[in-house]
């Protein structure tokens, strides 16, 4: 990490005997107060040992976990990670369906009414409201009363028709409005629900704060959405990698090697369950309150942030490969894409290389 120059020692000269002493006890001095000086240089300039920790907590109901090396010491790099974790806390608390002080609730709650809400919370909500124009309605945040109908996580339900039909009423993006630090439903009955983009967001917000405190590399995973920044300890790129949707926990379809951007995955092996036979995944037809229906199995994103990355992975599966496709390609901030159709075809976009 460091590295100490060596000084050439000048040959002593001859001197007379009757000044031995006087010139040896100078050099003495100086060599003593050289090596004081030096080792006082030293200490204050010499970098920390490059070290890593990692951390993992379950948070948003899936597994976090952060990663992250730097020249700093043990109890500065686990300050960082806690720090880090909680900044991940407080933004769930903002965006959760179900907690009844976050802003969402208040939103879903209000009757209608302009609700005050936090900066960041506008910030999401607007990024959403952008990929309902983008997808055509496809991606809507307001699938809220849609969402809550199922259960993907506990007792398998499957709701009726007659309930399905009565969500999927309240379902219309643009009845969103924002007009400061407000958020406003024109259908009283609408809910919002930012579970498709708010991993991504939150990932990205702890990667700014990584940064901020000087981390010199960082892996983050949010149960699958990953973003990286710098290297890995030992200098080389991340590898990440990405599940085959019809394998079992733990198989892959191959690797990605990045560095400082992130990688997004949706599909239908996610959240599923299995009732009277038939499979039902959580990625659900806003227009139908079913789960969608397309050529795509899972695509994965890799783009410059988080979120754009958790969006465009979500519309691909939604709109299919083709229009999934075309949509990427107009998108400030995509890089590549891996897309697996139904039939096990794997198709690449972008600048992206899986290697297997």
């Amino acid at each position: 990490m460091f590295t100490l120059a060596r000084k050439m020692r000048r040959p002593i000269q001859a001197v007379s005997w009757s000044r031995f002493i006087t010139a040896s006890l100078l050099t003495v001095f100086f060599l003593f107060a050289a090596l004081i000086g030096a080792a006082l240089i030293g200490g204050c300039g010499q970098k920390q040992q490059d070290i890593q920790i990692s951390e993992t907590k379950l948070l948003m109901d899936t597994f976090c976990t952060i990663t992250i090396h730097g020249d700093f010491n043990a109890e500065e790099l686990e300050s960082i990670i806690d720090r880090a974790f909680q900044l991940c806390a407080e933004l769930e608390a903002l965006f959760s369906i179900t907690d009844k002080v976050s802003d969402v609730w208040r939103i879903n709650h209000a009757g209608g009414e302009p609700v005050t809400v936090d900066s960041q919370t506008i910030d999401i909500i607007k990024a959403g409201l952008e990929f309902g124009k983008l997808s055509g309605g496809m991606f809507d945040i307001t699938i809220g009363r849609v969402s809550r109908l199922w259960d993907f996580s506990g007792e398998p339900n499957v709701p009726s028709e007659a309930e399905l039909n009565e969500a999927i009423e309240t379902v219309d993006y643009r009845g969103v409005i924002i007009f400061d630090n407000t958020v406003q439903l024109t259908n009283s009955d609408a809910w919002i629900d930012l579970g498709a983009i708010a991993k991504g967001y939150i990932a990205d917000k702890i990667a700014g704060f990584l940064a901020a405190e000087g981390v010199s590399g960082a892996l983050i995973d949010l149960g699958g959405d990953v973003v990286t920044l710098g290297n890995r300890q030992d200098g080389s790129p991340w590898r990440i990698a990405l599940r085959d949707p019809f394998g079992d926990q733990g198989q892959w379809l191959g690797t990605v090697e990045v560095s400082g951007v992130s990688v997004l995955g949706s599909g239908i092996y996610e959240r599923r369950f299995e009732a009277d036979g038939k499979q039902y995944h959580h990625i659900l037809d806003p227009y139908t309150g079913m789960p969608v229906t397309s050529d795509v199995a899972s695509a994965f994103v890799i783009a410059d942030n988080a979120m754009v990355g958790e969006g465009l992975s979500t519309i691909a599966v939604l709109l299919g490969s083709e229009r999934g496709s075309e949509i990427f390609e107009q998108t400030n901030g995509f890089i590549g894409a891996v897309i697996v159709l139904n039939n096990g075809e794997l198709l690449e976009f972008g600048d992206v290389e899986m290697k297997k």
